[in-house]
């Protein structure tokens, strides 16, 4: 299986996070990739999320959908990337997990900090499933970003659960705390689409 490079070609992100497309940006384009955001109709794809079954099945479930969208349009061919993540809190059976978002909009990250509440093991992970859809084949690759929850929130940058998350392989600062830059470096979903990338590069030289 090969994959021509010749011209940069279009890989649709089904995402509506703006920073999530310019990381994509960052690590899929200098190894020739274009990445643009999916859209329907000019807006970004709303998706039937199966979140009890975990964050890859989610990302799976997403790029069936947004493969049957896309039937029978100019777009059919083009690869399609999706990207799910959470975050994992080891004292609460890695609750919120899938439903990170969900639970954040519901209880914020105060909420959370109350749920941990007198509890000494902070341990936590960030965890990134990326797939993407080439012709018939579709490629998986994950991250993982170890760290633990704080004991108050610290930090305006980021989004989600950032400024209550402190990486084991920082200085001690919070995401929340640090340069977008600093963070794209090290995080979940920066592993996996460099994973993602090397898997594409492999497949290219086949």
């Amino acid at each position: 299986f090969v994959i021509m490079v010749e011209k940069k070609i279009s890989i649709l992100f089904a995402t509506s996070n703006q920073n999530k497309i310019n990381e994509a940006k960052s690590i899929l384009g200098p190894i020739g990739y274009k990445i643009e955001q999916l859209l329907i109709s000019g807006e970004p794809p709303r998706f039937i999320e199966p979140k009890s079954l975990g964050i890859e099945q989610v990302a799976i479930s997403k790029m069936n959908q947004a493969k049957h969208m896309l039937e029978n349009s100019n777009l059919a061919y083009n690869p399609i990337l999706v990207e799910d993540s959470g975050i994992f809190i080891n004292s609460l059976d890695n609750f919120p997990g899938a439903k990170s978002s969900e639970v954040e909009n519901e209880i914020g990250i105060e909420g959370i900090l109350e749920m941990l509440q007198g509890v000494e093991d902070r341990r936590a992970e960030y965890r990134a499933v990326a797939v993407i859809h080439f012709g018939n084949k579709i490629f998986k690759s994950f991250g993982v970003w170890k760290g633990q929850i704080s004991r108050i929130a610290l930090g305006n940058n980021g989004f989600g659960y950032d400024p209550i998350f402190i990486p084991d392989d920082s200085d001690g600062r919070t995401c929340g705390q640090m340069k977008k830059e600093e963070k794209d470096n090290l995080s979940h979903r920066n592993k996996a689409l460099k994973n993602l990338s090397r898997h594409i590069k492999a497949r290219q030289s086949e």
